[in-house]
Protein backbone atom coordinates (compact mmCIF):
# COMPACT_ATOMS: atom_id res chain seq x y z
CA UNK A 1 0.00 0.00 0.00
CA UNK A 2 1.18 3.36 -0.79
CA UNK A 3 1.77 6.44 1.38
CA UNK A 4 -0.75 7.89 -0.66
CA UNK A 5 -3.40 5.11 -0.34
CA UNK A 6 -2.65 4.62 3.33
CA UNK A 7 -3.27 8.23 3.95
CA UNK A 8 -6.42 8.40 2.15
CA UNK A 9 -7.88 5.54 4.37
CA UNK A 10 -6.81 6.98 7.67
CA UNK A 11 -8.50 10.05 6.65
CA UNK A 12 -12.02 8.14 5.17
CA UNK A 13 -11.88 5.99 8.60
CA UNK A 14 -11.37 8.86 10.96
CA UNK A 15 -14.24 10.83 8.91
CA UNK A 16 -16.23 13.10 9.97
CA UNK A 17 -12.86 14.32 12.44
CA UNK A 18 -10.64 16.57 10.99
CA UNK A 19 -6.47 15.74 11.28
CA UNK A 20 -3.41 17.58 10.36
CA UNK A 21 -0.21 16.46 8.91
CA UNK A 22 1.22 16.74 12.10
CA UNK A 23 -0.90 13.83 13.21
CA UNK A 24 -1.20 11.97 10.28
CA UNK A 25 2.50 11.37 10.24
CA UNK A 26 2.15 10.46 14.11
CA UNK A 27 -0.62 7.92 13.01
CA UNK A 28 0.77 6.65 10.06
CA UNK A 29 4.43 6.69 11.70
CA UNK A 30 5.55 8.58 8.33
CA UNK A 31 9.26 9.42 8.36
CA UNK A 32 8.81 13.35 7.70
CA UNK A 33 5.46 15.70 8.00
CA UNK A 34 5.83 16.84 4.53
CA UNK A 35 5.02 13.26 3.85
CA UNK A 36 1.59 13.79 5.12
CA UNK A 37 1.68 17.29 4.12
CA UNK A 38 2.25 16.28 0.31
CA UNK A 39 -0.25 13.39 0.28
CA UNK A 40 -2.93 15.64 2.06
CA UNK A 41 -2.43 18.12 -0.63
CA UNK A 42 -2.73 15.16 -3.24
CA UNK A 43 -6.23 14.29 -1.25
CA UNK A 44 -7.56 17.89 -1.35
CA UNK A 45 -8.04 18.06 -5.12
CA UNK A 46 -10.47 14.87 -5.50
CA UNK A 47 -14.08 15.94 -4.76
CA UNK A 48 -14.60 14.43 -1.15
CA UNK A 49 -11.74 15.55 0.72
CA UNK A 50 -11.79 19.25 2.04
CA UNK A 51 -8.63 21.24 3.21
CA UNK A 52 -8.49 24.30 5.30
CA UNK A 53 -7.74 26.02 8.68
CA UNK A 54 -9.22 24.91 11.44
CA UNK A 55 -8.84 22.71 15.20
CA UNK A 56 -7.07 18.86 14.49
CA UNK A 57 -8.98 15.91 16.02
CA UNK A 58 -6.30 14.47 17.21
CA UNK A 59 -3.70 17.58 18.88
CA UNK A 60 -7.08 19.98 18.88
CA UNK A 61 -4.67 22.73 17.36
CA UNK A 62 -5.50 25.04 14.70
CA UNK A 63 -3.57 24.22 11.98
CA UNK A 64 -4.33 22.89 7.97
CA UNK A 65 -6.47 20.14 8.20
CA UNK A 66 -7.78 17.61 5.64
Amino acid sequence: MTDLERVREFVVGNWPNTVCDDCIADKLDLSERQQAHHRAAELAVLPRFVRGRQGCSFCCQVKEVI
